[in-house]
């Protein structure tokens, strides 16, 4: 399987179609710009990317990026397309079992509804709604994990955001035995509830879905899109450059000491 480096990620070079044929268990995360910037600064959020066994692209701007840097990659495969393709793809596969983990309260529910109505038979089995702050409660989290394992479960999507979605995979994998695959996919689930408006497939292809996610929700992602993701293109001329080092740089550490004002 080829893979292309993106600064200090290496994002498997697959289609979607080449993706869900060849995904049959494994941990599935979806870099975006958000995540390589992550990346940059969290030791703990480069630890629990190590343990993927898949990482696609979720970003139109990764896609512009990859091809600036002379190694274009297949395909976007954003979450919200992920899962409904995934449940279509494994419609009659009744091993398939999925637990979806994240959203506002109800929220998940709704999704699970939905998606069931939509397949035609039971492919989500269960799932929860957990509370703001949980993976800091580990009460919650051993009840969300007993939950998975009485759920007869054979997949969990959790959506919480990242770095947390990624790094409670990493916490707590072991202790889902009966999980075969893994996917941490973001707002997906508020998406599959109708919770969440997704953007015009126009906007989305010329790499503005940030900008309309940005309309849609102000208050939550201005900071991210506005002040965090802002060195990523400063970046990828470095390692066009070949200046590209995975080690914090005095300027990088500079900029995040002025974004913790904000």
């Amino acid at each position: 399987m080829k893979k292309i480096k993106v600064l200090n990620l290496e994002i498997d070079n697959l289609s979607q179609s080449e993706f869900l044929a060849d995904l049959e268990s494994g941990i599935v995360f979806t870099p975006n710009v958000d995540h390589l910037m992550k990346l940059q600064n969290d030791s703990d959020f480069v630890q629990a990317y190590g343990i993927s066994n898949y990482k696609v692209c979720d970003s139109q701007i990764l896609l512009y990026a990859a091809k600036f840097l002379g190694t274009p990659i297949k395909e976007k495969i954003s979450g919200s397309d992920l899962l409904p393709a995934f449940c279509n793809y494994h419609k009659h596969h009744e091993h398939i079992k999925i637990f979806l983990l994240g959203a506002r309260e109800g929220i998940a529910r709704q999704a699970q509804q939905k998606i069931n109505h939509k397949i035609g038979r039971k492919i989500v089995v269960d799932s929860y709604s957990p509370s703001f702050g949980f993976e800091n409660n580990e009460q919650e989290c051993r009840q969300i994990i007993n939950m998975i394992n009485q759920s007869d479960a054979t997949v969990l999507v959790i959506g919480v955001g990242a770095p947390k979605q990624e790094k409670w995979i990493y916490k707590y994998r072991e202790q889902l035995p009966k999980i075969k695959i893994f996917m941490a996919l973001g707002a997906t689930i508020d998406f599959e509830a109708g919770k969440l408006q997704r953007s015009p497939k126009w906007i989305s292809q010329i790499g503005l879905e940030w900008l309309f996610r940005l309309y849609c929700e102000p208050k939550r992602l201005w900071k991210r899109y506005l002040v965090e993701n802002l060195p990523f293109l400063f970046l990828i001329v470095q390692q066009k450059l070949n200046f590209y080092s995975n080690k914090k740089k005095k300027q990088n550490r500079n900029f995040w000491k002025m974004a913790d004002k904000f």
